[in-house]
């Protein structure tokens, strides 16, 4: 931070310093030699002491309110870099300082706050062009399919049927695309209650599995269950948790190999209980983890889009979770598996 005055501010400055300084040798020599009255001497030396003081005082504020000036004139230009250089000297303790700290301190929290606008407006672009890149593969894909049979296509038994289950898919594709979007945009909001009530996690876990067992079993992926018969009820709504369970599992059946394994797994952890899907599938690597739970985020992209995956699940996942105050729970190692996780509350004896 530049400590020097305005020049005109030093030249008013140093004059009055002159002056103050002239006036107390005149008044102390009036004084010794007897020139003037007492009462003048007294006065000279009160003028300069005045005087003295006004310099004193200039230079102390003026310094400092420069400072002032310039730390708005950065935080208005979103000069942060600068102002970080800037910081108040804690020498002083008095309500200057006190101010010019608060300044510094709302240009630090202005600084994360663009920062965070930023990174938003960077997430919303990026959203909206995967929504757009999302959107237009079945598109595409759909318009090809029906423009080839409406060439010819259509008569032709040896093709016409498969493409036809080609539209329907991609169509489906489509339809789940909107509805998870439109799942997220409630979570988001909170126009999606959650509706917790007492259920057997055991049971929830059961019937996830047979869900998904068919699909996993077309690429021989065992699916087991390792939970205690003695395995406490929870709390949270089993509709929501259902749908995470479903997502999870699905996830390891994509990303786990022809011929692996999937343990659905749950423990008592007082007062809650942890349930793990863990996988024996190509694992995700360290830089991959924090990004897991973006929108459309995919750790193999063309697995995930061959097996029918818009890349919302595991956002949903996490929106769902967050509604019960839970986080989703990760651990993964490249070519080693995955494990994905979160916890319940035990429901009370009284419940």
């Amino acid at each position: 931070m530049p400590r020097a005055l305005p020049i005109r501010n030093q030249i008013a400055t140093r004059v009055a310093a002159g002056t103050a300084a002239a006036l107390l040798v005149a008044g102390l020599l009036a004084a010794w030699a007897g020139w003037l009255p007492t009462w003048w001497s007294a006065a000279l030396l009160a003028l300069a002491a005045g005087i003295a003081a006004h310099v004193a005082v200039r230079r102390v504020i003026g310094d400092r309110l420069q400072q002032a000036e310039l730390a708005l004139r950065l935080i208005r230009k979103h000069d942060f870099e600068r102002m970080g250089q800037a910081e108040t000297s804690a020498e002083r303790g008095d309500e200057l300082d006190d101010l010019l700290r608060q300044i510094n301190r709302t240009g630090h929290i202005l600084r994360s706050e663009f920062e965070e606008i930023s990174n938003m407006e960077s997430y919303r672009r990026e959203f909206v062009g995967n929504v757009s890149h999302e959107l237009k593969t079945p598109i595409f894909s759909i318009r090809g399919f029906a423009e080839t049979l409406m060439n010819g296509a259509l008569d032709d038994p040896a093709v016409n049927r498969s493409f036809v289950e080609k539209i329907v898919r991609n169509a489906d594709r489509l339809s789940s695309l909107a509805s998870d979007l439109s799942e997220i945009s409630k979570l988001e909001t909170g126009e999606q209650g959650m509706h917790p009530e007492t259920f057997d996690m055991r049971r929830l876990s059961k019937d996830v599995i047979d869900s998904v067992e068919p699909m996993a079993a077309e690429r021989s992926i065992s699916i087991t269950m390792d939970m205690p018969a003695d395995l406490p009820p929870v709390v949270a709504d089993p509709a929501r948790i259902r749908q995470v369970l479903v997502n999870l599992v699905d996830n390891a059946v994509k990303y786990t190999n022809d011929g692996g394994t999937i343990v659905v797994r749950a423990r008592r952890e007082d007062p809650q209980v942890r349930v793990d899907v863990v996988d024996d599938g190509i694992g995700i690597a360290p830089e991959d983890l924090p990004r897991l739970t973006e929108r459309f985020f995919r750790v193999d992209k063309s697995r995930s889009r061959s097996a029918g995956g818009t890349g919302l699940g595991l956002s949903i996942v996490k929106h769902i979770l967050a509604a019960h105050d839970q986080v989703l729970l990760i651990e993964s190692r490249v070519g080693d598996g995955s494990t994905f996780g979160f916890r319940l509350d035990v429901a009370s004896a009284e419940g």
